[in-house]
């Protein structure tokens, strides 16, 4: 069975596609079998493991408002172990198809619950991965709930900036109001400091207030800013493919290391 991480942060701008593609790859590169799940409108990550939007035939959005089935959605990157289900700017009117897709179940008194689409296709598929990370958009609306309610646990990408703690709050308010609401289960997979410029007192004070509050929950892997990690994207490669000995690689392949270790190394990969 699947694990099901969420990469999770309100705030644009702190890596969170950027993890949600590396760390894909890598886990993909280390022998585990990876689905990753696009569900921001923007749809970078899709474009950042190198499918052509152009040539999607259908995305998560067709997923989640039932319009083609989870497994024709599913497509093969040219990373090793990873598929992808894309998604392009259609998806950001998902919110009020859903609302009427449960409008139009509810008066044929039939079952349809907008919070739980994600979760109801992925159980037809889990089985068939180790791990499947959903790559959030930088907001809490109705995706990010999804992804909340359908995740084994959220990983938090934190920028090493001033501002890192402001809005982390809200966060682990909404993390804890999914447990309550939608899934008891959820948990916090782990906390990534992302971006660190090199030898800024600042940075490091940031990491010092961050593993305070977050204790062991924090990834020893500190991922740096590096301009090879902000142009791969735009390559449509990973930073695997595109700078295969720099230091964000090295980086991203500890991270996989950290999260396979911490799901317990003697798991067997599927197939």
């Amino acid at each position: 069975m699947g694990k099901i991480i969420a990469i999770v942060n309100q705030k644009g701008g702190v890596g969170k596609t950027t993890t949600s593609i590396n760390l894909s790859a890598s886990l993909g590169v280390l022998g585990k079998k990876v689905l990753m799940i696009d569900l921001d409108p923007q749809g970078n990550a899709t474009t950042g493991v190198g499918v052509d939007k152009r040539n999607i035939g259908s995305s998560i959005y067709e997923v989640l408002t039932m319009k083609a089935p989870i497994e024709q959605s599913i497509v093969k990157t040219k990373s090793v172990n990873l598929s992808v289900i894309p998604a392009y700017l259609n998806l950001a009117g998902v919110e009020m198809e859903l609302i009427e897709l449960e409008r139009k179940y509810k008066e044929s008194n039939n079952k349809f619950n907008r919070v739980m689409r994600l979760r109801d296709e992925l159980s037809k598929v889990k089985d068939n991965y180790d791990y499947i990370l959903i790559d959030c958009p930088p907001s809490l609306g109705i995706l990010t709930t999804n992804a909340l309610a359908t995740a084994d646990s959220v990983l938090i990408p934190v920028q090493c900036e001033y501002y890192a703690l402001e809005g982390i709050m809200q966060l682990i308010n909404t993390v804890m109001l999914a447990q309550r609401k939608v899934n008891p289960n959820l948990d916090i997979e782990g906390v990534l400091l992302t971006m660190l410029s090199v030898n800024t007192n600042l940075g490091l004070e940031v990491i010092s207030s961050i593993k305070e509050f977050f204790k062991e929950r924090v990834y020893d892997t500190i991922i740096p800013r590096l301009i090879k990690l902000a142009e791969a994207p735009s390559h449509g490669k990973t930073i695997l493919d595109y700078d295969p000995r720099g230091k964000g690689t090295k980086a991203y392949l500890n991270l996989a290391k950290e999260v396979i270790e911490r799901n317990g190394s003697k798991e067997e990969s599927i197939g």
